[in-house]
């Protein structure tokens, strides 16, 4: 079983989050799954501060940093559009399945 929360770089992670104004980050997808592998990418869900404004230029930059950060594919989604989103399905998966990162450290163990 893969531990993840051993592969995030913390400091990184928190520092990123205090810059893009980010009030929570967690990881989603086959990150928690027993299926994650060294070619998986690891899927992000981010909500902001209520006074962040990014553009869609901003968001390709957060998504390239932590793609830096972590050395792999990065999928970078932001809670709101995931709760506008039409797919209940998705929205229901990714809701109910995310675990914090930011600001609270959890131990995540991928699972089957």
């Amino acid at each position: 079983m893969v531990n993840i929360a051993e592969m995030l770089p913390m400091d990184e992670f928190t520092k990123f989050c205090q810059r893009w104004n980010i009030q929570e980050l967690a990881v989603f997808g086959s990150a928690l799954r027993a299926d994650f592998n060294p070619e998986s990418d690891i899927d992000i869900i981010v909500t902001f501060d209520d006074d962040a404004d990014w553009s869609l230029l901003d968001h390709m930059r957060m998504q390239q940093e932590l793609q830096d950060i972590l050395q792999r594919e990065v999928d970078l989604v932001t809670k709101r559009a995931v709760e506008k989103s039409q797919n209940w399905v998705r929205r229901r998966e990714i809701l109910s399945t995310a675990s914090v990162i930011f600001p609270d450290r959890k131990v995540i163990h991928a699972t089957g």
